[in-house]
């Protein structure tokens, strides 16, 4: 066994849940380049499972390694009751004015699918909410300190079609809050519109921190989490780790629930990704007959090939080819709807000067917009 890579071996053996004590110790053993393994750890936000199962490895980690995976351990629980009494505290503020409001990810999802506000680094404080609400609960995030950054961080001219995102800074401790009111997975949703509505309707309540405050379904949860997986190119292992974990924690989950909502959202494809990769990388326990559906489509198939290869040592790195994750992630429908719309012949500022055309031609740039979405990388 190369030695370089021995500790990628253990730190997949501990998200995936599965392996004895024996061979986690086996692992351990046999690591050196412990700084690396927690450096990878924090990058893939995966340290509290390594804390987790710490006691598993005995004396075969090194004082030194164990004091700085406490250390940095420390600091994410500190982080998180930071951001529980946070959320919590806009939460009421928002439910006094009347604004309702859903959150996601960070430890909202370590309360409702990990069972433990530690069980995961909080991160970053999300919150959907109507658009209808989004002024005064600016006022309100303003009124706790949070100062305007930027909007939607892809998108910045408020003006923009795609704009659904307001991210906020609090200068005095560096809290991060984002406002949404509507998720997404790329920009070419063609009229659908995941906001507040389609989540608020199947919410459930969870405890955080002995308050109680609104979670998103199972189901659409799931959805979401691949959603976000792809959104991102699975480039940390804790989003493969979160749809485990949901797995895990939902004996009940409706699968076929989750089947045809993602085929009415167009999000079939990311759905069957994310249960892929979870069950390849993390061990998850999912149906056989999805298993099978998810290996039937080769497009999947070769994606979630890619990533359980790339994705800890190279992550955010998406597949090679000319065709766009995100085009191999839409279905048939939004294929054509995307090939039919203004977005895929309308040229940019930034297209025109990469082809360098003269004024007098640029009208005709419709014909060679296509071709250069598919054959130039750098249009992605």
């Amino acid at each position: 066994m190369n030695k370089e890579k021995v500790w990628r071996d253990l730190l997949l053996a501990l998200v995936r849940d599965q392996a004895g004590a024996g061979s986690i110790r086996g692992l351990a053993e046999r690591v050196t380049a412990w700084d690396e393994l927690i450096d990878q750890a924090l990058q893939h936000r995966v340290l509290p499972m390594v804390v987790a199962n710490l006691a598993e490895m005995g004396s075969a980690v090194p004082a030194m390694a164990v004091e700085r995976i406490r250390r940095e351990n420390d600091r994410i629980i500190v982080g998180n009751l930071a951001n529980a009494a946070e959320l919590i505290a806009v939460l009421q503020r928002f439910d006094q004015e009347g604004i309702q409001a859903m959150p996601f990810k960070g430890v909202a999802l370590a309360a409702s699918v990990y069972g433990d506000l530690h069980g995961r680094p909080g991160g970053d404080l999300d919150l959907l909410i109507h658009a209808r609400d989004l002024e005064r609960a600016m006022e309100l995030i303003r009124e706790r300190g949070y100062e305007l950054e930027t909007a939607d961080k892809a998108n910045a001219a408020e003006g923009s079609p795609w704009n659904f995102e307001r991210h906020f800074v609090r200068p005095s401790d560096g809290m991060v809050l984002e406002l949404r009111w509507q998720l997404d997975l790329f920009r070419n949703r063609f009229g659908r519109n995941l906001g507040l509505s389609w989540v608020w309707r199947g919410r459930r309540v969870v405890l955080l921190a002995g308050a109680r405050i609104p979670a998103i379904g199972p189901e659409i949860s799931f959805i979401l989490l691949c959603m976000h997986g792809c959104k991102h190119l699975w480039s940390r292992l804790i989003w493969v780790c979160d749809v485990k974990k949901l797995i895990a924690s939902t004996p009940d989950l409706n699968w076929e629930n989750v089947m045809v909502e993602a085929q009415r959202q167009g999000l079939r494809r990311p759905v069957m990704l994310g249960s892929l990769l979870a069950e390849r990388i993390c061990a998850a326990a999912i149906p056989p007959e999805i298993r099978r559906a998810c290996e039937a489509d080769s497009t999947v198939r070769s994606i979630a090939d890619h990533f359980t290869k790339n994705l800890v040592e190279n992550p955010g790195v998406g597949p090679r080819g000319r065709i766009p994750l995100g085009m191999q992630l839409l279905d048939a429908q939004d294929r054509w709807k995307f090939f039919l719309s203004s977005d895929f012949w309308r040229s940019s500022s930034r297209d025109r000067e990469l082809m360098g055309l003269p004024n007098w031609i640029r009208p005709l740039y419709f014909l060679l917009r296509p071709m250069r979405l598919l054959w130039d990388r750098s249009a992605r």
